[in-house]
């Protein structure tokens, strides 16, 4: 299964895993799992726990090589979490998803759990160093299957109606106001 979350902040990443119900693997910045030091030794052994794959993302190359991730780990019967969003909300609205969602529960056939994060953003938002205490709730949706669209995962509308499917169920969940829709 897929979860499609908002994205708040860094600290959803770890979040979400620790409140789902299995396992739940997540793509993260190849940077994460090559620092030096304590901290990157750190860095790495957090997210190597958590399931995290190590993705490039300089180019249109790496962001299909993390969703070939992806689609490996579901066609493995893995739970994987992903962003539809594409990065973090810098102002606390819900932007227009990007169609990689649709694209991964079209391919694998694989049902959608839309979820729903609420604090993330105030114990660590974007930019903070480290995190602070501060209450964060997360919401699971029911999952979503689309059963009309499948086998049209090579098909731009289709990917665009499943994709909006999808984050008009975390948008639901959420409350956020809507940008760039």
């Amino acid at each position: 299964m897929l979860l499609a979350s908002n994205h708040l902040s860094f600290i959803d990443s770890i979040a979400i895993p620790l409140m789902a119900p299995r396992k739940v693997g997540y793509l993260a910045k190849a940077e994460y799992f090559t620092g030096t030091g304590i901290k990157g030794w750190l860095t790495k052994t957090v997210f190597t726990a958590l399931g995290a794959r190590p993705v490039e993302r300089q180019s249109q190359r790496a962001a299909q090589a993390g969703l070939d991730t992806v689609l490996a780990a579901l066609n493995a019967g893995e739970a994987f979490g992903i962003y539809p969003e594409g990065t973090r909300s810098r102002d606390g609205k819900l932007a227009r998803g990007k169609t990689g969602v649709a694209w991964l529960a079209l391919t694998a056939d694989c049902p959608v759990v839309p979820v729903a994060v609420h604090g993330t953003d105030r114990v660590q938002p974007v930019d903070a160093a480290w995190p602070r205490p501060a209450k964060v709730t997360i919401t699971f949706g029911e999952p979503l299957t689309f059963p009309e669209q499948r086998g049209l995962a090579g098909r731009g509308p289709a990917r665009r109606v499943v994709t909006d499917r999808i984050m008009e169920a975390i948008h639901a969940l959420s409350g956020q106001e809507k940008t760039g829709w």
